[in-house]
């Protein structure tokens, strides 16, 4: 009897975490299936496009012919990537202190951090643009690196805190007594060490980048604009075309998707450990 009630609510289980699944899974499995339609076939109700319409790869090649994808994607590529490393550049030395060196009020300033991710962007969006306008470094890369960068340090400092503090620190002791510097503490001792939850932060970091839209869109305009940018220019005041709209997003997301896929493993560990915590 147990035994059945246990089979049971492992059925049941499954059915509730499939179901989620397919929720959460669903509206990328449409933007696809409008993809491969025409933009009069994408219009229709949902039946009569799935059933009553047929398959196209204009919408692709439309895209293709209009946009320079590949100038996008590298922007793309090199925004998340720079920002992503730049903030652990300044994020593990951070982390390393807290952890290791804590103050009497490291965790009044990791709160502090956190909360930071709480300010809504468009509340300091005219000073950062007045900023970069003064500096003359508006629609660049390199500033979208550096403010993207900011806008992650506190997550980048969190998960690395969290990974740092698990492990033990009479191992960095000993290595002091060996008479290894600061530096060399870092690198060859802590970071060795620290290597999977390292490479949890920078995926998770690099899939935020990725997908940031707010401040690309506002402090972009062709030279640097990513991604995001490539799907926003589907939109326009006549109106959606959905078809060639659908086709730029699955363009878009793909590579982030891919790369999420092969390191799942990675990114599960980063969210259940260094996130939450």
């Amino acid at each position: 009897m147990a035994r059945a009630v246990s089979n049971q609510k492992k059925v049941m289980n499954t059915a509730i975490a499939g179901t989620l699944g397919f929720m959460m899974f669903f509206p990328i499995l449409w933007i696809l299936i409008l993809s491969f339609k025409t933009e009069e076939d994408a219009i229709r109700a949902p039946l009569e496009v799935l059933f009553n319409s047929g398959w196209s790869v204009n919408g692709y090649l439309e895209v293709n012919a209009r946009s320079d994808y590949f100038k996008f994607f590298m922007n793309s590529v090199i925004i998340s990537v720079g920002s992503t490393f730049l903030g652990l550049v300044i994020a593990v030395p951070a982390a390393w202190s807290m952890a290791f060196v804590p103050a009497k009020r490291t965790k009044d300033v990791l709160m502090w951090m956190l909360s930071t991710k709480m300010l809504p962007p468009v509340g300091v969006l005219i000073p950062i643009y007045l900023i970069c306008i003064q500096f003359d470094i508006l629609d660049s890369r390199a500033m979208l690196v550096f403010v993207l960068m900011m806008i992650n340090l506190p997550i980048i400092i969190w998960m690395l805190y969290t990974y740092f503090k698990e492990i033990p620190g009479e191992i960095l002791e000993a290595a002091r007594m060996d008479g290894a510097s600061l530096r060399e503490e870092i690198i060859y001792v802590l970071t060795p060490m620290a290597v999977p939850g390292m490479a949890s932060t920078v995926l998770l970091n690099i899939i935020l980048a990725w997908n940031e839209a707010f401040w690309t869109l506002n402090l972009t305009a062709a030279k640097a604009a990513p991604l995001t940018a490539f799907i926003a220019s589907y939109s326009s005041p006549e109106g959606l075309f959905y078809a060639k709209l659908s086709a730029a997003s699955i363009m878009a997301i793909a590579p982030i998707l891919i790369m999420g896929w092969f390191s799942q493993k990675q990114l599960v560990r980063g969210l259940t450990f260094g996130a939450v915590k």
